[in-house]
């Protein structure tokens, strides 16, 4: 990394958007302070960062990805090439700008010379992760109307199912999935496909690795961990994957499998399925220490369903192994920033009732 000289300013929950836009703006160019949307200690960054995103993450130590003006702007930029988008077109911002995916929507407006707009207003693009999706189809009106009006709507942060996604398409809204994380500038693959400048390639180890211009300088407070994840190319993901004539597929993350009495069960993976099997409802599942069984697998619903029909789909799918020692129904799903399960606060519910 450049000399640490560059200061960091702090951006305040309490900022309206237009003040936060001009902050961005003054990093992006070089006129003001590097900026960060989320909680850091950091005085003073590397001369080439513009963006600190610090990660919530549902598992893992947090980390501080710095990124630079280059990257951001080369992200923002491809992502308008895909989408076919011009300049004077809007966004709207849905999802908070602690997260690279909120971020993303601001340095996106700011390529387009426009002002990010909310959900009152119509817009030709916004972003949205797989929960705000579901909420739009089953209930929330407003939202599902500023959607269909878009002429796309990016879904990431985490998987979404077909039938959630074929339900969108049914009801108008037309659907971009992406994947990506912070140390890529956020969405780098969409709808399957590499965006202009990313290298995608799978290891030995079944693990998915990116490269290009959109990547991160590095973690400002981990230094060893980035240089373990990276070799001064290509990015070594946690999500496992395949590479079909020429489109990724994410497979599931390969840090969130357990073992249940020899055999190994991946959560992300238990979740897909069970969306993709009762698109009404919303799934979280985790693992919790167990005498007898090393670790058991338990699920939370969100809303109430027959619990022998749920474990009847999972031994049909994935065997015995599968079924869930303990299901939890009619609780709301405590989410982290971007929208993904908060497996912390989910293994609380259960210690509560222990």
């Amino acid at each position: 990394m450049d000399n640490f000289s560059r200061p960091l300013l702090h951006i305040s929950p309490e900022w309206e958007i237009p003040q936060v836009v001009e902050a961005l703006k003054d990093a992006l160019d070089g006129t003001g302070p590097a900026v960060t949307f989320g909680q850091s200690d950091r005085l003073v960054v590397p001369d080439n960062c513009a963006v600190v995103i610090p990660t919530s993450g549902s598992t893992g130590e947090p980390k501080d990805v710095a990124l630079s003006a280059e990257a951001l702007r080369t992200s923002a930029r491809a992502a308008h090439h895909f989408l076919g988008a011009s300049h004077g077109e809007k966004w709207s911002l849905l999802l908070p700008i602690t997260h690279i995916a909120g971020v993303n929507v601001l340095v996106r407006a700011i390529e387009l010379g426009t002002t990010p707009q909310d959900m009152k207003s119509p817009t030709e693009y916004t972003a949205i992760v797989p929960t705000q999706l579901h909420r739009a189809l089953h209930g929330e009106s407003i939202l599902l109307h500023h959607l269909q009006n878009a002429k796309a709507v990016l879904v990431g942060g985490a998987a979404s199912s077909d039938a959630l996604l074929n339900l969108a398409r049914e009801n108008g809204i037309n659907t971009v999935t992406t994947y990506g994380m912070s140390e890529m500038s956020g969405g780098c693959i969409y709808n399957n496909e590499p965006l202009d400048g990313v290298e995608v390639r799978v290891n030995e180890e079944g693990a998915i690795e990116l490269a290009g211009p959109m990547q991160a300088i590095g973690y400002l407070n981990a230094p060893k961990l980035w240089n373990e994840t990276t070799d001064g190319k290509w990015f070594t993901t946690s999500d496992g994957g395949e590479i079909r004539d020429g489109k990724v597929f994410v497979t599931g993350r390969l840090d969130d499998q357990i073992n249940t009495g020899g055999k190994k069960i991946s959560l992300s993976i238990i979740d897909n399925f069970l969306h993709e099997k009762f698109p009404r409802q919303r799934f979280a599942s985790l693992a919790l220490p167990d005498k007898e069984w090393g670790e058991k697998l338990v699920l939370v619903i969100d809303g109430s369903m027959d619990h022998a029909m749920i474990k009847n789909a999972l031994r049909d799918e994935f065997g015995g192994h599968s079924v869930p020692k303990q299901i939890l129904s009619n609780q709301e799903i405590p989410l982290i920033s971007i929208g993904k399960p908060d497996r912390k606060k989910l293994r609380q519910l259960f210690e509560k009732m222990a």
